[in-house]
């Protein structure tokens, strides 16, 4: 039985000859690197939706580094923390897998029995996920519709990706757990400094969510030092600043030989009640 139910009628799914099918007679295939695609075309903005090409390869290519291997150890502790021993555990935005596989090995080393599921919008994000782990069931879908059953979760994971806290709720067992990362007041303010004339700090919120109870927030903040262009250049590909940063912004980047720039982050991690 698949962690996924069809996107189309709502009913599981199972393993079929190299894909997966539900009682209704919807079909799935696997792509080579193992990912299903449960994104109908319906629900498709653009041709090919979420990062592209150059932005995954430049995440992958920071965060295979090392650089924020802190907040990847902080959020396996939080999760084997918050979990049972056969913890069923959901990445809403997954990307290319890093933290995805990193939680779902620390639910192993800690002596548990993870099913382990990640979706995320990009189809390259996904190529690169399922390649990561195999142990894991990806699927490229949207956290607005995820294609997951009722309380079909004991922890549903958010690192950096949209909040769709209605379909979190849903999917999450009473009791269960919404651990969401997001950026701190001065999270790559060198980085900023560099791009901007005028940078400012992230606002920080702690807004309440219908149906959760705050649990805890974990501050994450570290130094970290890029020694080349290759690595400046992968941290900026990966942000939305490289989307939006004045030219004169980028040739202020391109002229460094290094940076050392602040990671700052907050873990929010609730519990569903009900």
């Amino acid at each position: 039985m698949s962690f996924f139910r069809c996107p189309l009628c709502a009913l599981p799914l199972t393993e079929a000859g190299g894909g997966l099918v539900c009682p209704g007679g919807h079909r799935f295939d696997r792509a080579r690197e193992g990912y299903v695609h449960l994104l109908p075309v319906g629900q498709k903005h653009s041709k090919a939706p979420g990062d592209d090409k150059g932005m995954v390869a430049a995440r992958r290519a920071f965060l295979d580094r090392g650089y924020y291997a802190p907040l990847r150890d902080a959020l396996c502790a939080l999760a084997a923390e918050l979990t049972g021993p056969a913890p069923a555990v959901l990445d809403a935005g997954c990307g290319e897998g890093y933290y995805t596989a990193a939680v779902h090995a620390a639910l192993l080393a800690a002596g548990k029995a993870p099913e382990t599921a990640g979706i995320d919008i990009s189809k390259f994000s996904l190529q690169k996920a399922a390649r990561r782990c195999r142990d894991v069931e990806y699927a490229v879908a949207s956290a607005y519709r995820l294609p997951a059953a009722d309380e079909r979760a004991d922890l549903l994971t958010d690192v950096f990706s949209p909040l769709a806290i209605d379909e979190f709720r849903r999917v999450l067992r009473p009791g269960g757990c919404f651990v969401y990362v997001v950026p701190a007041a001065m999270h790559l303010w060198e980085l900023k400094q560099v791009l901007y004339d005028q940078p400012y700090p992230n606002e920080e919120r702690l807004d309440p969510y219908p149906g959760f109870a705050l649990e805890r927030v974990v501050p994450v903040a570290f130094d970290f030092h890029l020694p080349d262009q290759g690595d400046i250049q992968a941290l900026f590909g990966m942000t939305p600043y490289a989307w939006k940063t004045p030219r004169a912004g980028k040739d202020r980047l391109a002229a460094l030989t290094g940076l050392t720039c602040r990671a700052d982050f907050r873990i929010l991690a609730f519990r569903r009640e009900g």
